[in-house]
This record gives structure tokens, C-alpha cells and sequence, in this order.
């Protein structure tokens, strides 16, 4: 029997080359959009569906149990994020707003699709994080903050799910090439105490999603998770994913913090070298000795 599947945000990016790559795979795939999308070829249906309503969720999960009759797979791909500045430059408002989608978004569709998945003993959850939900990134703090429930989230909803042949996944990935950096949301309490940084960051960000990775590189770590006989609870997306991963894994919290600090000059108010952790080279000599000393420690 065809698998069905349903993704948020299917409309572009990481969402749409889910979409089509599980359509490849065999699933009947329904992705969902909140703006109406362009037209065009896609191999999967794309239903309307803003995560943020409780009555738009639920008409959506009950037109595809009504198509098809079953789910087997939720892919949480629907969200967004604000563009860099300090955490002391968003409103209360938009901090809800940022957690309305990002991870209540996920909650609302989790819960109107578990119980029907609860009574076919069988089901996977795919929830898309970010690195950002293990590698906070100065200057993006609210987007890490929803990352972070995200991964918390999951993992208590995997244990305890499992025993319902239910299993619950996060993948991570680093940087990659979408529109999403495009579709920022400004910052809505601006000071100009972070003028230049803001500015800084921005230059910044245009410069790592040049080579960044492609959305099918996410794509194939959310079949690999969906497919798996024995998921993992993470999955990290692309080789600099991964590498960061590594890093927080086995690198000294000092050690991570210093690169940090010494990348974005913190210490001192200016900043000489504006790529984050992301330039601070984690296959250094300095480094590999660092993860080095604490394995074996």
C-alpha cells in the first residue's frame, strides 16, 4: 500500500524538494502552503494550510484522511526567521509571532495528526531544525530559541510515541540555498546601537548562502529518516552540519565560546571577521587537538 505523506511550507525550498523527492520514492505526497502558490509541474498535490490556525490545520488533516485515509508521515517544514539583529530588537509581539510558526505550528500539527496515527499503530514525525537548535548564533537569538524547543520537543514526543509505532525525528541542517534568507522578517524595535552589525551580518549572510547547500541535500536526510528500520532521534543535513555537530559534541565549551567571541570581536563592541561560528574552522590543527584531548578524557 502507497505511503501517504503530508509536508508544510511544500511551496519552495526545503519543503517542495521534500515533497518531490518522497513523491520519487513512492509516497502519495500532499504538501500545504499558507500564500497561494505558483503553478506549476509538481508531483504531489499542494493543499492550503497556515499552521498558525487551529481551524486551518484541522481542515487540512481531514481532506487528507478523507483522499487517502491515512497519514504515515508528517514532515514540519513550515516556518521562518528574522533577520540578524539583537535580541533586545524584537517586540514581544514578534517574539510570539516567530513561535507561533516555528514551534507551535509544529505542536498544532502533531496533535491533529497523532491520534490517527495512534490507531494505525504506525507513524513517522519529521520535524526540520536548524544547527541553530544545538549552536545558538549571537544576533539570532528567538530563531535559535524556537530550534531549541524544537529539538526538546521531539525528543520527549519520541519517547513517548514509540510504543504506539510512532517515531519522531529532527533533522539539522546548516545554511541552505532558498528563499528563506529572502523572506527574513525585519526586526521591529530597531535601536541604532546595532546599525553596523546588523549591516555587517546581512553582507555576511549573502556571502555563506552562495555556497551553501542545495534543499535536496535536506530532502535526502528527511527519506533516510522517514525510511529508516531504525530512525535516529537527529539527523544532521550536509558536511558542515555535521562538522558542527562534531564540534559541540566533543569541543570544549570554552573553546566554542572563544571562537565565537574572537569571530565577532564581542569582546571589544566591533567585529573584524563577521561569519560567526560558521568561518571559525572546526578541522583546524587547534581544534582537531582540542576534540582530541576530550574523547579520550
Amino acid at each position: 500500500m502507497k505511503k501517504t505523506a503530508l509536508v508544510t511550507g511544500a511551496s519552495s525550498g526545503i519543503g517542495e524538494a521534500t515533497a518531490t523527492r518522497l513523491a520519487m520514492a513512492g509516497y502519495k505526497v500532499y504538501g500545504t502552503s499558507r500564500r497561494a502558490a505558483k503553478v506549476g509541474q509538481r508531483s504531489f498535490e499542494l493543499l492550503s494550510l497556515d499552521v498558525t490556525s487551529d481551524e486551518s490545520v484541522e481542515a487540512a488533516v481531514n481532506e487528507v484522511l478523507r483522499l487517502e485515509g491515512r497519514i504515515d508521515l508528517l514532515v514540519n517544514n513550515a516556518g521562518f526567521g528574522i533577520a540578524a539583529g539583537a535580541a533586545e530588537e524584537s517586540s514581544m509581539e514578534q517574539a510570539r509571532s516567530i513561535f507561533e510558526t516555528n514551534f507551535f505550528g509544529i505542536v498544532r500539527m502533531t496533535r491533529a495528526v497523532v491520534p490517527h496515527m495512534r490507531r494505525q499503530r504506525a507513524g513517522r514525525i519529521i520535524n526540520i531544525g536548524s544547527v541553530l537548535g544545538f549552536l545558538p548564533m549571537p544576533y539570532a537569538a528567538l530563531y535559535a530559541a524556537t530550534k531549541h524547543a524544537v529539538e526538546g520537543y521531539s525528543e520527549s514526543l519520541d519517547h513517548e510515541l514509540r510504543t504506539r509505532g510512532i517515531r519522531v525525528s529532527v533533522v539539522e541542517p546548516a545554511y541552505t540555498k532558498t528563499q528563506f534568507g529572502a523572506n527574513f522578517v525585519q526586526p521591529d524595535a530597531k535601536l541604532d546601537e546595532y546599525r553596523e552589525i546588523r549591516a555587517s551580518l546581512g553582507r555576511t549572510l549573502t556571502e555563506v548562502m552562495a555556497a551553501a547547500d542545495e534543499p535536496g541535500v535536506v530532502a535526502d536526510v528527511v527519506l533516510e529518516a522517514a525510511s529508516a528500520a531504525r530512525p535516529k532521534l537527529r539527523y544532521t543535513a550536509g558536511a558542515r552540519a555535521g562538522r558542527l555537530r562534531l564540534l559541540r559534541r566533543f569541543a570544549p565549551a570554552g573553546l566554542i565560546d572563544t571562537g565565537i567571541r574572537k569571530d565577532l570581536l564581542l569582546s571589544v563592541g566591533k567585529r573584524r571577521n563577521p561569519n560567526l561560528a560558521w568561518k571559525w574552522n572546526p578541522n583546524s590543527s587547534a581544534t582537531r587537538s582540542a576534540i582530541g584531548k576530550k574523547r579520550t578524557s
